[in-house]
């Protein structure tokens, strides 16, 4: 029996960031794949994970200030992933969070999605997408507003082609089956759990690190610590909101800005805690600091709920959650986790933080590809309808 055949559909490359930690396991699993992408403008010193292989690019590479400014083009993308010659594929893999899903493939083909997240600003954050952008009012707001209007239906239509979607946590799967009428399995993102792992003495601060983008709620944090002196934060990162976080740091309050990776790193492991207030599809810096060894006060949703064993429910807990996106919630939070932190080892982080490999990852997917071969193989593989939670098999989702 001849080998598969396989494409690995890819949204755009730019930088070396989540999405592209799975493209990169992708090609670890299928080293003979092709792989598309709708442009690729990805920096040389980036490109190692791609082990020198040829992209295939749409025509949107090619058009005027694409290099800088292809996300301008989002309302062609869905025509541009549509041109990509793929029938001569036995799998499709397409791993995304905008178009990337809306490939055609042809019934004898099998097409697996690894969904990041339902395109966020066509769905659930539109209107937080128009606020911020400045578009809740006038003639270019309703030019926007209609064109996510379409993308809406374009990727509702664009989901029957799709054989098995696969959710990045229990959050998205439920996004999923809002967008789409659709289950999904849940394979969580691979982790380099390996380069946080170590020990070092913890020492007296709390850590909060990310790029500092307004949904993740760093200057809250911020404001939470600056109501609490005696106890001492450092933030790692930039971005939007750094100014913001800056005019309300505190003497008890470290802005350290960009920081390469062996300085967070060392923070990770020496930090009493990890801090995040965001709610995040997954939070893969989450797992990161779980692998170092550090407990975390998280806000109680998204991809959070996956990764953290809270105090009150697990024999082993890694960290506590707040539930109100305010600083009086973090303050609490903090204070239950001194409370508390003698519970919450080192090692049950690191162990909980194992679940998340890549190795685990690339097993998952093959596990889920060899099923959907197998129904195709013996002619069971029927076109996907909507499934309700009764009509669920268990063996569809990992965790």
């Amino acid at each position: 029996m001849r080998p598969l055949k396989v494409a690995i559909v890819h949204e755009w490359l730019s930088t070396y960031a989540g999405s592209e930690r799975v493209l990169e396991q992708l090609i670890k699993l299928y080293p003979d794949a092709d792989v598309f992408a709708v442009v690729d403008f990805l920096p040389e010193r980036e490109r190692a994970f791609l082990q020198g292989r040829k992209v295939t690019t749409s025509f949107i590479q090619r058009l005027p200030f694409a290099k800088k400014h292809f996300r301008y083009y989002l309302p062609l993308m869905p025509l541009a992933v549509e041109q990509f010659e793929l029938g001569g594929y036995d799998l499709v893999l397409s791993s995304s969070h905008a178009v990337a899903k809306g490939v055609l493939t042809g019934p004898g083909q099998i097409h697996v999605s690894y969904v990041h997240s339902p395109i966020r600003y066509a769905w659930d954050l539109q209107s937080q997408y128009l606020e911020e952008s400045g578009l809740r009012s006038g003639l270019k707001a309703w030019m926007v507003r209609v064109s996510l209007h379409y993308m809406r239906l374009w990727d509702t239509r664009t989901a029957n082609g799709v054989d098995r979607f696969v959710a990045n946590s229990t959050f998205i799967r439920r996004r999923i089956r809002k967008a789409y009428g659709r289950d999904s399995a849940i394979i969580h993102p691979p982790v380099d759990v390996a380069g946080f792992a170590g020990k070092a003495e913890k020492a007296d601060f709390f850590l909060v690190a990310g790029r500092m983008v307004p949904y993740k709620k760093m200057p809250l944090i911020v404001e939470a610590f600056a109501r609490m002196p005696e106890h001492r934060l450092v933030v790692i990162g930039d971005g939007p909101d750094f100014a913001r976080c800056k005019a309300l740091a505190t003497p008890n309050v470290t802005l350290l800005g960009y920081q390469p990776f062996e300085v967070l790193r060392d923070h990770m492991l020496r930090a009493r805690a990890f801090v995040f207030a965001g709610e995040e599809d997954f939070g893969i810096m989450l797992v990161e600091a779980q692998a170092a060894g550090t407990p975390l006060i998280a806000y109680g949703r998204g991809g959070a709920l996956d990764i953290v064993k809270p105090l009150e429910s697990s024999v082993a807990p890694t960290g506590l959650f707040f539930y109100e996106q305010d600083s009086a919630a973090i303050v609490h939070a903090v204070g239950r986790f001194i409370e508390n932190e003698q519970a919450m080892a080192p090692q049950a982080c690191r162990q909980n933080a194992h679940g998340f490999s890549a190795e685990r990852f690339r097993a998952e997917i093959a596990t889920l590809v060899a099923e959907e071969v197998a129904l195709l193989r013996i002619g069971q593989h029927a076109v996907p309808m909507p499934q309700t939670e009764s009509t669920q098999s268990a063996t569809s989702t990992f965790i």
